[in-house]
């Protein structure tokens, strides 16, 4: 391979070093596969292998807490919890009597987990893909392959891998990694959006990105997109140059957000806990548009409690005094499963299951508990607590969900648009709450019927395309406060549009702060709302890009 290769940039900034991949697919065990007729052996070598994996992945969630992420511990922790399952060890133990080789009977006993997960109506898709990697794990062990993951380097490299699993996930050192490519995923898979919490450039949906050698040099820039094969030197420093110069120009931009003529437009930071707290402060966000709480709850069994939930909560609040912080009512369901709120059935599509608030109507004593918690942390505090519910469909929803806020004495309700038909009958909707706050991410994914993990479907999962800006417009216009919250936020150029269909308050990850502050103060209104029109009025994603940064001259001088 050589020259520049093409995916989709979804994290800014440049990283050049060696690749190093994730240890590719670990092959199933032949069918019929049998050992020797020690049994006994044949059972300790298979339970070994998975404690090993069990002790490995708590190894790792323990150097991701000392980092600061406890997040990460709690999610390879449940991990190790499924590799130590009495009734995985039993499956095992069962299959070896009846002859079945080690790594063969491993993969078999996972399969009927598998089974299991599948038969609920595949809503526990997160887990499926933890369970492979567990057991992918286990028979590397068994077979003497390279355990699949994130090899150890004394240097600094660019990570490859055909996608990044949570045990990869969890334990990366942004010193260390100097950039991500990979070549699945989409510009809001779960690589993107590590990608930019990390402030690591990042290039996704890359054909043939798990091709190139360990070792090969390359130079990866996250805002074009491209992979450049064997750079020389004077390529990278040019590219670092740029980048710093950047970074120079960036620093001049401070306080509030607004336009170049004094347009206020809030910049607030997306944040899953206190742990982000830190760096959303640091880079100046004004409060919080998207606090994701479904974090409190994943991989447990019971509800947090009453006194935990509050803890969280008022951390949070306690940090903009004068600000707001805008809290996401508990968003379960789909690829976010939770052991105590089982989906009602079976459900072939779960992304158009009970998921959000549905999953709500159906719980109301869960919602319940995490409202009256909101209401206690924010007790005697200035900051102004926001509350919205996921995945709201119509006005009806909208007027449940308002009303359970008032019984729990919340003041400010609002709702998420991320189902075209509430962006279409958003003047309806607006009737019945305070504020909106348009999440790109899945608005995209159900208005191009494309899956946001599937990379093949990059194209389609880009917030530029004209149809999900004509979505965002009417949101925008129907007489209440509306922000965006989805990744599409921290795209300087977007944002810009975004501000010119009349959106009030932008939230992103934290690192994109700056570059955000500094392209809307490059800008006035009126250059946004024209970038605007211009966008809307293309017909693809790219013509639209394009068509905008016509009317935005301000990103070329800050190198975007």
């Amino acid at each position: 391979m050589a020259g520049v290769l093409q995916g989709a940039g979804v994290s800014p900034g440049v990283g050049a070093g060696p690749v190093l991949r994730v240890a590719g697919d670990v092959p199933e065990p032949p069918a019929g596969d049998r050992h020797g007729g020690d049994a006994a052996a044949e059972r300790a070598a298979a339970l070994a292998a998975l404690e090993a994996v069990a002790a490995d992945l708590e190894a790792r969630g323990e150097r991701a807490a000392a980092a600061g992420n406890t997040d990460g511990r709690d999610v390879l922790n449940a991990q190790a919890l499924m590799a130590r399952d009495p009734g995985l060890a039993d499956g095992v133990g069962a299959k070896v009597g009846e002859g079945v080789a080690a790594a063969r009977a491993v993969f078999e006993a996972f399969g009927v987990y598998r089974e299991m997960l599948a038969g609920a109506g595949e809503y526990l898709a997160a887990r499926v893909a933890d369970l492979d990697d567990i057991r992918d794990r286990a028979v590397a062990r068994l077979l003497g392959l390279p355990v699949p993951g994130v090899p150890e380097s004394d240097e600094p490299f660019v990570l490859v891998a055909r996608d990044l699993a949570p045990a990869d996930t969890a334990v990366l050192d942004p010193a260390q990694v100097v950039a991500f490519v990979t070549e699945e995923g989409g510009p809001t898979s779960h690589t993107a959006i590590i990608a930019r919490t990390m402030g690591v450039p990042a290039v996704v949906a890359l054909p043939g990105a798990v091709s190139l050698a360990d070792g090969t040099r390359v130079l990866v820039d996250g805002a074009a997109g491209t992979v450049r094969i064997d750079p020389s030197e004077e390529e990278v420093r040019s590219a670092r140059a740029a980048a710093a110069a950047r970074g120079s120009a960036l620093a001049e931009f401070t306080g509030p957000g607004a336009t170049a003529d004094g347009h206020e437009v809030p910049l607030l930071a997306n944040i899953g806990g206190p742990k982000d707290l830190e760096q959303a402060l640091a880079n100046g966000a004004e409060g919080v548009g998207l606090y994701r709480t479904e974090f409190l709850f994943l991989d447990r069994a019971t509800p947090p409690s009453d006194a935990e939930q509050e803890e969280a909560y008022r951390k949070v609040l306690e940090a903009f005094p004068a600000g707001r912080v805008v809290v996401r009512t508990l968003d379960a369901g789909a690829d976010k499963p939770l052991a105590f709120l089982p989906a009602p059935g079976e459900e072939p599509n779960p992304a158009l299951g009970e998921r959000g608030v549905r999953m709500s109507v159906r719980h109301p004593d869960v919602l319940a508990a995490q409202l009256a918690a909101l209401a206690r942390a924010a007790t005697d505090l200035t900051v102004k607590l926001q509350v919205m519910a996921p995945m709201v469909t119509d006005a009806a929803d909208a007027a449940w969900f308002a009303g359970q806020c008032r019984d729990a004495g919340i003041e400010h309700p609002g709702v998420m648009i991320e189902v075209p038909a509430a962006a279409l009958r958003a003047r309806d909707v607006a009737a019945e709450v305070e504020f909106f706050s348009i999440g790109t991410n899945d608005l995209t994914q159900y208005a191009c019927a494309a899956d946001r993990q599937v990379g093949g479907l990059a194209r389609l999962q880009d917030p530029w395309q004209p149809a999900v800006l004509d979505l965002v417009a009417p949101a925008a216009a129907a007489g209440v406060p509306c922000g965006v919250c989805g990744e599409a936020a921290g795209d300087p150029a977007l944002a810009c549009v975004l501000v010119g269909l009349g959106v009030t308050s932008l939230s992103m990850s934290a690192p994109s702060l700056p570059l955000v502050r500094a392209a809307l103060a490059k800008h006035t209104l009126e250059q946004c709302r024209e970038a605007a029109a211009a966008a809307r009025a293309a017909r693809t994603a790219g013509e639209a890009r394009d068509a905008a940064r016509v009317h935005l001259p301000g990103l070329a001088d800050l190198g975007l």
